[in-house]
């Protein structure tokens, strides 16, 4: 294939017609999902490009900047997202939010429409299929800018959180609690924000003196609410019950807590609990749940500022790698009660 792919060499090479492609583009529900899935890989493989707004974008910067977010049902990425809005409103622009981007075929899907439309950039959250997500951005040469990771690469700027200190803080009150057996439930090991929280703990439990033994890892495939009641069970079923739980977010330390609570265990007399995000909910659980509070509206903000400064005609930038650092909020689920 010579020059830059067209639509046509879409539909040859997906083994469609010009009008599937279309369909693909313009309306993806009337595709069947295979067909779609199919089409939108052969898109991002080929950097296929709509340049339907080349012609009302040509010359000038683009007013619309892009947070792509791997699932707005947590309120931990709401949170994020609301920040680059408000960089983005303070600097007159719009904003464009994407999810889903742990399924390949619809995170080229977004990434035909951001080239199509010519965005200015983005702010891309880490998470599953992050490194394919930063793959076809370069190859798109969209300007992007990392939240939630701390990655210092020299061609983009990055707005991370000190998970390690974070584990460090929560795993520590929690022996400052008293605790000798603690169970880590964890997500996906394949995560990095998850392995560096599982460090911050294991440091911890090194630094107080306590034997390897007194911490146990239950792994979780997901970072939701049914993960955790599901891990709840799980704690439930050990030999050994544990004195206190951490998990590596707030959604599995609710579920975790349903579960307590369903075999009538109560929270924090027979187990105390630490979540992670400091999500809105955290507070109103009916035990006011214990958490490492990650500034996500700010982490946003300031991936936004950092991106609208990156790509403003004339302003004299330099890459950043912001590392914010994260706060343990005390609460009711981890306290336990005087004597």
């Amino acid at each position: 294939m010579r020059g830059r792919p067209n639509i046509t060499d879409v539909a040859r090479e997906a083994g469609v017609s010009l009008g599937t492609v279309s369909n693909v583009l313009n309306r993806p529900e009337v595709v069947a999902e295979a067909t779609r899935r199919r089409v939108l890989t052969v898109i991002d493989s080929l950097g296929y490009v709509r340049a339907e707004g080349a012609r009302q974008m040509r010359g000038w910067a683009a007013r619309v900047v892009a947070v792509m977010v791997l699932d707005l049902a947590n309120p931990f990425f709401t949170a994020l997202a609301s920040g680059v809005e408000q960089a983005a409103r303070e600097a007159d622009l719009g904003v464009m939010v994407c999810t889903g981007a742990r399924d390949p075929g619809e995170a080229a899907r977004h990434m035909a429409l951001m080239s199509s439309h010519q965005i200015r950039g983005a702010v891309l959250s880490s998470g599953e299929g992050i490194g394919r997500t930063v793959a076809a951005f370069r190859r798109n040469a969209i300007p992007f800018v990392m939240a939630d990771q701390n990655a210092s690469q020299p061609s983009a700027c990055s707005v991370g959180i000190d998970d390690v200190a974070g584990g460090h803080a929560a795993a520590r009150h929690l022996i400052e609690q008293g605790h000798r057996s603690i169970v880590y439930v964890s997500g996906p090991d394949r995560l990095q924000q998850i392995r560096d929280r599982r460090s911050g703990v294991v440091t911890a439990i090194d630094q107080a003196g306590l034997p390897p033994t007194s911490l146990k890892e239950l792994a979780c495939a997901d970072l939701t609410v049914a993960a955790g009641r599901d891990a709840g069970e799980r704690i439930l079923g050990l030999p050994q019950r544990p004195t206190a739980v951490f998990c590596a977010n707030d959604l599995l330390a609710l579920g975790v807590m349903q579960a307590l609570y369903e075999a009538h265990l109560r929270v924090p007399d027979d187990i105390a609990i630490v979540g992670y995000d400091d999500i809105e909910f955290a507070a109103s659980a009916v035990v006011p749940l214990t958490s490492v509070r990650r500034p996500a509206s700010a982490m946003g903000r300031r991936a936004g500022q950092l991106l609208i400064e990156d790509t403003t005609p004339g302003v004299r930038h330099e890459h950043e790698h912001v590392v914010l650092t994260p706060e343990l909020v005390v609460r009711r689920s981890s306290t336990r009660p005087t004597a």
